[in-house]
């Protein structure tokens, strides 16, 4: 099996010997070629050693980790963000299906972000995701989630999801152009889009964004939606749902 070669980046000293000594101990999959201190010295290593994968810290001086992407004109190397964010920040990372580690890193999770290096799951779009995650991060604004459907990617801009239907540990994403499955249960997607005040749980089935609501059947507890989708309306949040819609 071909070692991953990688490179580590954190300003702090500690959390570079923390990490290195995690990677040896239990990956031993990745041969460490360099550690870096900050952004413009992991672009001159990463120029010179093109590594397979950078673990790269977000939150640096000068320039923030994501910055990295600035550097480049093509990101031909996978990155797992190591953070000690907040749950925006998490949340950010969520939506732009980008891999990472939360400080105190976690073993187990440090073995499955390699893993999916090792089956090279990450790099394909990785652009286009950092671009959605740096957007997300500096504008604490989200305009668009990455949703894996039958192992493509997918970019889907946020105010064109109509409702998520949830089927067992699946969703559709039902949009004004097609649909999308993605193997997340609906609490994943009602964590992520939680901060935007147009979608509303409306079943334990279905969360519907109300901007797309053309009319609402009190007798048998449904909503028309756009592109003829009905979604289904608890007896138990009928009295949020209307108050949500007359508001």
């Amino acid at each position: 099996m071909n070692k991953i070669r990688a490179i580590l980046v954190d300003d702090e000293e500690s959390a570079r010997d923390v990490l290195q000594n995690l990677l040896v101990r239990f990956c031993p999959e990745v041969e460490l070629i360099a550690k870096c201190e900050n952004v413009l010295q992991a672009v001159e290593v990463i120029n010179k050693e093109n590594p397979d994968l950078v673990f790269l810290d977000i939150e640096m001086p000068n320039y923030a980790g994501f910055e990295i992407v600035n550097f480049f004109s093509k990101i031909n190397f996978d990155i797992i963000f190591v953070t000690a964010y907040d749950q925006h920040a998490i949340r950010a990372f969520e939506i732009a299906a980008i891999d990472y580690l939360l400080k105190p890193v976690d073993i187990e999770r440090l073995k499955l972000a390699v893993d999916r290096v090792q089956q090279k799951q990450n790099i394909e779009q990785q652009a286009q995701r950092l671009s959605i995650l740096s957007h997300t991060l500096e504008a604490k604004q989200l305009k668009n989630i990455v949703v894996t459907d039958k192992g493509q990617q997918h970019v889907i801009p946020i105010d064109t999801i109509i409702a998520i239907e949830a089927q067992e540990s699946y969703c559709t994403l039902h949009t004004t152009g097609k649909n999308f499955v993605a193997s997340k249960n609906l609490k994943h997607f009602e964590t992520l889009l939680e901060s935007l005040p147009s979608f509303i749980r409306v079943h334990k089935s279905w969360m519907i964004n109300k901007d797309f609501i053309q009319n609402y059947s009190k007798s048998d507890l449904s909503i028309h939606l756009a592109n003829g989708l009905v979604a289904k309306l608890s007896k138990y949040k009928k009295a949020d749902f209307e108050a949500e819609i007359l508001s």
